[in-house]
């Protein structure tokens, strides 16, 4: 009798241990997408359509880039209902135009070594300086996902001045 408690406990304790552990590997799961980055999909063009496609090759993208709450920058596309760093696409042949709306704010977004853009705006290939009273306006000239960072620094301040992020841009080809 005492052996059959035993080992209905022990089977007990093992059953719930692996309820726990199944819930918890479920909840680790990331929900929806396999993955956080819109350039690790297979086609990250497809998310591309009117709403989430800034500007034209007659029409420039304006890109508000500024510091955040926290630690962080956004760079926020000139489209109606646009979040800050959230994917968004343009064409090959659009200027895109980096710039701040808010004052004493500078801001450094980084391509890294492969930039979509050609570099007569640039100090360095793939990097974009720039700031409220700087904006730079680039082409975009290579069809791809790319993924950058962004910084934003707001002089004056002492604590906190300077926030990043990252963030993707799709650049497709012309029709």
């Amino acid at each position: 009798m005492k052996l059959q408690r035993r080992v209905a406990i022990w089977l007990g304790s093992l059953l719930l241990l692996v309820a726990v552990t199944a819930g918890y590997m479920a909840a680790r799961q990331p929900q929806g997408k396999s993955s956080k980055y819109v350039c690790s999909e297979t086609n990250p063009a497809s998310m591309c359509s009117a709403a989430t496609t800034c500007g034209s090759a007659s029409s420039p993208c304006v890109v508000n880039v500024k510091r955040s709450g926290g630690s962080s920058a956004s760079a926020t596309p000139d489209i109606p209902n646009a979040k800050g760093n959230a994917p968004f696409c343009v064409k090959v042949g659009t200027t895109v135009t980096f710039q701040s709306s808010s004052k004493s704010t500078g801001f450094v977004l980084d391509f890294g070594p492969s930039s979509p853009f050609g570099t007569s705006n640039m100090l360095s290939p793939g990097t974009i300086i720039g700031g409220a009273d700087r904006p730079i306006s680039v082409v975009a000239n290579k069809p791809g996902c790319y993924k950058y960072s962004v910084g934003a620094c707001v002089s004056g301040t002492i604590y906190g001045m300077c926030g990043s992020s990252e963030a993707e841009l799709i650049v497709t080809a012309a029709n």
